[in-house]
């Protein structure tokens, strides 16, 4: 009998040191995984959950994480899309604590300058909103690191800009750009 307890006693003992070793592996695991994790991988485990980025301009950005890729999040906000850079980022509300896996595909190492020449090419009617202002017009041309936006009435009936309605803007400057004048 008493070899019983002894034997129950000592097995006890070593599951708990089993369970006790387990739980601090993955613990370890769990901060090894946190710490190589990128904003960019977790915007991305919230793709189709509303966010609130805080950007340099002081204002707010709510809407719903519909893309993400290395260099900026596109957001859904009321039926309307709008392209935040990551530069431009202070912090993030709404994202839990999960986080995706490493980035892949082309489209994830799409640029904010490929997303703006395609802008450029669709002649879209933008928002951009930089840390002082807020401009309206097309993208008429972008650069290594600008973007000339030339307000949309100075487009003649060929689409030729008016030289003296257009704006500079560094991209590093721009806050978002968003599909509709907001």
């Amino acid at each position: 009998m008493r070899w019983t307890h002894l034997i129950a006693d000592l097995s006890a003992r070593l599951d708990a040191d089993d369970r006790a070793v387990r739980d601090a592996d993955v613990a370890e695991l769990t901060r090894a995984y946190a710490a190589g994790s990128t904003l960019v991988d977790r915007l991305r485990s919230a793709t189709g959950r509303d966010v609130t980025l805080h950007v340099c301009s002081g204002d707010p950005v709510t809407g719903r994480v519909e893309d993400v890729a290395l260099e900026w999040v596109l957001l859904s906000i009321a039926g309307h899309q709008v392209v935040v850079p990551l530069h431009a980022v202070d912090h993030v509300q709404g994202l839990g604590p999960g986080s995706a896996g490493p980035v892949e595909g082309v489209a994830s190492r799409l640029s904010l300058g490929h997303v703006l020449r395609g802008l450029a090419r669709d002649r879209t009617i933008v928002h951009v909103r930089t840390r002082h202002t807020s401009l309206a017009g097309r993208v008429e041309r972008v650069g290594a690191d600008h973007v000339d936006l030339v307000a949309a009435p100075a487009w003649g009936e060929r689409g030729g800009p008016d030289g003296a309605l257009r704006t500079v803007v560094p991209v590093g400057a721009i806050v978002l750009v968003a599909d509709q004048v907001r």
